[in-house]
């Protein structure tokens, strides 16, 4: 009897023992997901994202001739602000910091126009936006012609922040052939030259036909220009922002 009695005191022994040996293997296994959940939150991922869609400003109660910075009010674009390096035709800087600014009445159209190009697997990217009248002089320093650069003391559409020069780019970031880099001064960049790959026609009808639906015009010789009808009058400024970061 005494054998029977030992015999299920090992058992009983034995079998608690792989109950915390189990119970073990779970508390590491779960903290081994804690710390890795701790490394890659998904809640955090979301907070993040939500930050951004937090810190966006609302045009709501903006004049339209206000002037302001495109990104606080959508994340939806692309820059790559040429005139602000030495990447350009000019082949100077002259801008001191890249931003792209428009009026409000320019923005509204532009966010517009950028929501339908979305649905479509697109958006827009910005090389120029609005010009300060006295950036205008030093280009026309560096390149005093007018089939180039417009004339300072007239001014152009973009030192009135009425004009934008852009292209498309797909969700990943990726340009959409063109058929010739911005600032090509050339009959390739023309929209009226058809003797290009069907491709590169389609591509440049999407911009232009799409930006034309939401008030812009283009100019015949630059397939990336594009000016904003309701912002011909305005006055040419020399408003200039702070280049703080």
């Amino acid at each position: 009897m005494s054998k029977i009695i030992t015999s299920l005191a090992v058992l009983l022994v034995m079998f608690s023992c792989k109950e915390q040996a189990a119970k073990k293997d779970i508390t590491s296994e779960n903290k081994a997901i804690i710390t890795h959940t701790n490394k890659e939150p998904i809640e955090t991922i979301s907070k993040v994202a939500l930050d951004e869609v937090q810190k966006l400003k609302s045009l709501d109660g903006l004049a339209d001739t206000t002037f302001i910075r495109l990104a606080d009010y959508s994340n939806d674009f692309a820059y790559d602000m040429r005139y602000a390096t030495t990447n350009n035709f000019l082949k100077a800087k002259v801008y001191d910091c890249a931003e792209c600014y428009t009026r409000v009445k320019t923005a509204k159209a532009l966010i517009k126009a950028n929501n339908e190009f979305l649905k479509k697997g697109y958006k827009i990217k910005f090389f120029d936006c609005y010009r300060p009248n006295s950036v205008q002089y030093k280009m026309w320093a560096i390149v005093p012609n007018p089939q180039y650069v417009a004339n300072p003391v007239k001014g152009s559409i973009h030192n009135k922040g009425g004009a934008v020069d852009i292209t498309l780019v797909d969700l990943k970031g990726n340009e959409v052939d063109m058929g010739t880099d911005f600032d090509f001064f050339g009959k390739k960049a023309y929209h009226d030259n058809t003797n290009l790959p069907k491709e590169i026609l389609a591509n440049r009808v999407l911009l232009k036909e799409t930006m034309e639906a939401y008030g812009f015009w283009s100019i015949r010789t630059e397939w990336w220009h594009y000016n904003l009808s309701a912002a011909s009058n305005e006055k040419i400024a020399n408003f200039k922002w702070d280049c703080t970061d």
